[in-house]
């Protein structure tokens, strides 16, 4: 039985080996301790079987600019199954406690770069719906979603969507 839940201290090197299992490199699995350090407005969640980690998602804070006002909400990445755990639902547990938790605590949007094909069941639209864009040149515009939590919050806000800085040497 899958169980999804927060993060603990003892969960972090499963994490990793998750992260490094699902990309097949260690770079998301960086970003991810670099947001732990560095990021205590973080969510992350993990998917537990038995006394395995086989699935982790994080949510660190992102922000839109629009004259001299920020919003901030927050970005989906990575979100990462062992590969021989997947397409078991497992991602989708996941994917949806952490939006549960954002739903209550008054977060305006979540952002996401991801399979275009994999977030629109859980309300994520093209982000160019809502007149954002992705901070990182040549992204494709259907893979950068967004999923509005907080339609007031979110009315008149266009521009820039961006992901914390830890993210940015990734995307070079």
């Amino acid at each position: 039985m899958i169980i999804v839940r927060t993060e603990k201290p003892e969960d972090i090197e499963g994490i990793r080996e998750v992260n490094k299992r699902a990309f097949g490199q260690p770079q998301e699995a960086d970003i991810v301790d670099a947001l732990r350090e560095a990021c205590p407005d973080a969510l992350s969640f993990v998917a537990i079987e038995g006394d395995r980690v086989v699935g982790h998602i994080l949510f660190s804070p992102a922000t839109i600019h629009i004259h001299e006002k920020v919003v901030q909400g927050m970005g989906l990445a990575p979100m990462a199954v062992v590969p021989d755990e997947q397409r078991r639902g497992i991602g989708s547990k996941l994917v949806r406690a952490g939006l549960d938790v954002l739903k209550e605590s008054s977060c305006p949007f979540v952002i996401v770069l991801g399979h275009p094909e994999y977030y629109p069941r859980f309300g994520f639209v093209p982000a160019s719906e809502h007149g954002l864009k992705c901070q990182w040149d040549g992204v494709p515009d259907e893979a950068f979603m967004v999923l509005v939590l907080d339609e007031s919050a979110m009315k008149g806000v266009s521009g820039v969507a961006r992901y914390r800085s830890e993210f940015d040497a990734a995307m070079q």
